[in-house]
């Protein structure tokens, strides 16, 4: 099976999310904390679901919320 390379991202890993927002790890891990940013658990990684960036990003930031 192939995969589209257009498709849209569904989550980042930490280090995209801080390419893709220009902010830096130590500021993601903040809001991640402060619970302005979402966060998921999947086997040993963390990612950001990409709405939970984009609603950050646009000042949306009481509709994120913090799981992980």
């Amino acid at each position: 099976m192939q995969f589209d390379k257009q498709l849209p991202k569904l989550a980042y890993s930490i280090k995209e999310a801080c390419q893709a927002s220009s902010l830096g790890k130590t500021t993601i891990y903040a809001h991640i904390t402060a619970g302005h940013l979402r966060a998921v658990r999947i086997g040993g990684r963390t990612v950001i679901p990409a709405d939970s960036l984009h609603a950050l990003i646009n000042g949306e930031v009481g509709k994120a919320s913090n799981t992980q």
